[in-house]
C-alpha cells in the first residue's frame, strides 16, 4: 500500500504520464516559440528544453476533471518540481514503480503496478505507450472500471482526449447514481 492512499478518496484516480501526453514530441505551436513568455528561461533552468512544450491549459483541464491526479512517469518526483508548477498543478502523489521495468508478453511495465495500486477504485491512465494488450490485462485483472487512454505522443493531450475522458467519467457517474 502506498502511504498517500491510506486516506480513502472515492474519486477516480488519473494516472498521468509526462513525456508524450504533456510534453509532446513535436512542438505544439510550430513557429510560435515558447508557449508562455518565460518558458525558454524555465526550460533552460530545468535542464530540459522540451518543457516549453507544456501547455498550462492542460493543468486547468486536468484539475477540472475532478479526479485524484497521480504522476505515473519516469520523471518521478521531478514531475512535481518541474512540470506541476508550469501547469498550475499542486504537488501530486507519485507512483513508485518497481525496479524491474520489463514488457512481459507485450504488457507495459506500468500496467500491473497501476492496476494493483488502484485496487477496486476506478482509474484512468493517460500514456502514449498503452496497447490493446494492456487494456485486455486490466479488463481481466482489475476489479473496478478503468480507462486506458493512449495519447498521441506527437501532439500531446487534445480536445478529443479530454472529450473521451469526460464521456467515460459521465458513464461512470451515471452508474454510481443508478
Amino acid at each position: 500500500m502506498f502511504p498517500w492512499m491510506t486516506i480513502r478518496d472515492d474519486r477516480p484516480l488519473l494516472y498521468l504520464d509526462v513525456d508524450g501526453p504533456l510534453i509532446p514530441f513535436r512542438a505544439r505551436f510550430p513557429g510560435h516559440g515558447p508557449i508562455v513568455g518565460t518558458a525558454t528561461v524555465a526550460a533552460k533552468a530545468s535542464g530540459n528544453p522540451l518543457v516549453e512544450r507544456l501547455d498550462p491549459a492542460d493543468g486547468r483541464r486536468l484539475l477540472a476533471l475532478g479526479c485524484q491526479l497521480v504522476w505515473a512517469t519516469t520523471w518521478m518526483a521531478d514531475a512535481n518540481e518541474v512540470v506541476a508548477p508550469r501547469l498550475g498543478l499542486p504537488e501530486l502523489p507519485v507512483v513508485d514503480f518497481p525496479e524491474d521495468e520489463s514488457f512481459e508478453g507485450g504488457l507495459h511495465w506500468k500496467t500491473k503496478p497501476l492496476a494493483q495500486q488502484a485496487g477496486d477504485r476506478p482509474f484512468i491512465w493517460l500514456d502514449d505507450e498503452i496497447t490493446d494488450t494492456d487494456r485486455r490485462w486490466v479488463r481481466t485483472h482489475h476489479q473496478g472500471p478503468a480507462l486506458l487512454h493512449r495519447v498521441d505522443p506527437l501532439v500531446g493531450l487534445t480536445d478529443g482526449d479530454f472529450a473521451a475522458i469526460h464521456r467515460w467519467l459521465t458513464v461512470q457517474q451515471q452508474g454510481f447514481t443508478s
